[in-house]
């Protein structure tokens, strides 16, 4: 499969990484020499530097066999114009990223109107993400399947939970709630584990259920469940924008703290919900007086990861909030996920998660394809839902009687609407939607879970 990314920033180049790592062929475009050559030599794609709008360009780069073109340049309207004439050139799917939020709107028509397969926006999706985990404060991190029927949960397991000792065995048959612990992380090591393994305090533990076996699940461990009513945010910016009105609709209350005056007056504007205070962020003394000790969630925002780390340090020492921690680059990931932010949102991961999973459908090969995915247990592993189409191989067939790939669980069957966690005598059926873990990367068709 040939694809042309256009746009080689922190969006384009890890999208360009994962899809090299899964075989496809990939074309990078960029305007900017200097930023084509901190791409790293270990992604093998052709590296072509030009405006990836000019039809000669995209001519050099094989639009005109390709089956793919992402733009995800930092203008908006550069991206639209590039799908453009990707569409009229190349009839090729296409993807473009469009961030500004006066097009949130206005999006389907321009789908439409422009052939564009797919619109994503990076901003609203790390804003929608991090609503959920100020749903369920718990929770590290959550994302959903089956359109919000199942959850993936993944929460750190604590003296006071009483699961210390105990094997994923021993949990299932003494808490009795239909959960299923899908992967653990322990220090550098991850597994997808059997029913044997034993968890361990200071373990990250990922859960799949339903939103109300999650729920029963972590109260019966001493978890409380109940979403955060008053939010600070520092950094006012997109994604904070988008966060604010996802919040309001919850009956959260908003605050946000932005040190330029004039961003301040345009998001006063914007949301009628929020209390907008125009200060540093950096300020202790500012975010003690404004609630800071008081506040159930805490998110930083800034445009500095450097910045959103230490105002979280900040207020894990002087708060019992919630911590929301955004982080764009990865430098420096293992050392930051060793701190103990709260939950960490990456962004780019987030929009490369999005893109992956729409390029793993286009491959489907005998009438299953790639519904939902996200990468998991610390990017080495990924959780995928797949639509079953037609009968195959994996259908009709006891779960304990397939010849499964090594490290991977099917954690969930969807039938009708009915959220069942898998168990060994049960049966996927042509209509399901099935969900499964894995370390093996790049699973495209349902056939890809069994041992060749």
């Amino acid at each position: 499969m040939d694809i042309i990314i256009i746009g080689c920033g922190k969006v384009g180049t890890t999208l360009a990484e994962q899809l090299v790592r899964e075989d496809y062929n990939v074309v990078m475009i960029d305007t900017s020499a200097e930023r084509m050559q901190r791409v790293s030599d270990d992604i093998d794609a052709i590296k072509l530097v030009g405006n990836g709008a000019s039809i000669s360009m995209q001519i050099e780069a094989g639009v005109q066999t390709a089956d793919m073109l992402i733009a995800v340049t930092g203008s908006d309207e550069m991206n639209l114009l590039c799908c453009l004439i990707a569409r009229k050139v190349g009839h090729c799917h296409t993807i473009a990223r469009v961030r500004n939020p006066i097009y949130s709107n206005e999006l389907t028509f321009i789908k439409q109107q422009l052939g564009i397969s797919m619109i994503i926006n990076p901003e609203y999706a790390a804003a929608t993400e991090i609503s959920r985990i100020l749903r369920f404060p718990s929770a590290i991190k959550i994302d959903p399947f089956a359109k919000g029927k199942v959850e993936l949960l993944k929460f750190k397991v604590k003296p006071e939970f009483k699961l210390d000792g105990l094997s994923v065995m021993d949990i299932d048959s003494q808490f009795r709630c239909d959960v299923l612990i899908g992967g653990v992380e322990r220090g550098d090591e991850v597994a997808i584990p059997d029913g044997k393994f034993v968890i361990k305090n200071g373990d990250m533990v990922s859960i799949i259920a339903s939103p109300a076996n999650s729920a029963e699940f972590f109260r019966k461990i001493g978890i409380q469940t109940n979403q955060v009513r008053n939010t600070m945010i520092v950094g006012g910016g997109t994604i904070a924008y988008y966060l604010a009105k996802l919040l309001a609709a919850m009956k959260i209350r908003v605050k946000i703290v932005e040190k330029d005056k004039a961003r301040c007056e345009v998001l006063t504007e914007l949301l009628d919900d929020a209390l907008i205070l125009n200060g540093d962020g950096t300020d202790r003394q500012l975010l003690l007086e404004e609630g800071l000790m008081t506040a159930e969630a805490f998110v930083t925002l800034t445009n500095m990861d450097e910045e959103n780390v230490f105002l979280a340090l900040y207020a894990k020492e002087n708060s019992s909030a919630k911590l929301v921690t955004k982080v764009n680059r990865i430098a420096f990931d293992e050392l930051i996920s060793k701190l103990d932010l709260g939950s960490l949102i990456y962004p780019k991961y987030i929009t490369a998660d999005y893109i992956l999973q729409y390029v793993r459908a286009m491959q489907n090969t005998i009438g299953s394809n790639v519904e939902t995915l996200y990468h998991i247990l610390d990017g080495r592993a990924e959780a995928l839902e797949f639509v079953i189409r037609e009968e195959s191989e994996v259908t009709g067939i006891p779960l304990m009687n397939l010849n499964l790939k090594s490290n991977l669980l099917i954690g969930c069957i969807n039938r009708g609407g009915n959220i069942k966690i898998a168990r060994g005598q049960d049966c996927i059926q042509q209509g399901d939607t099935v969900i499964v873990l894995t370390s093996q990367k790049g699973l495209r068709d349902i056939r890809d879970i069994l041992r060749k």
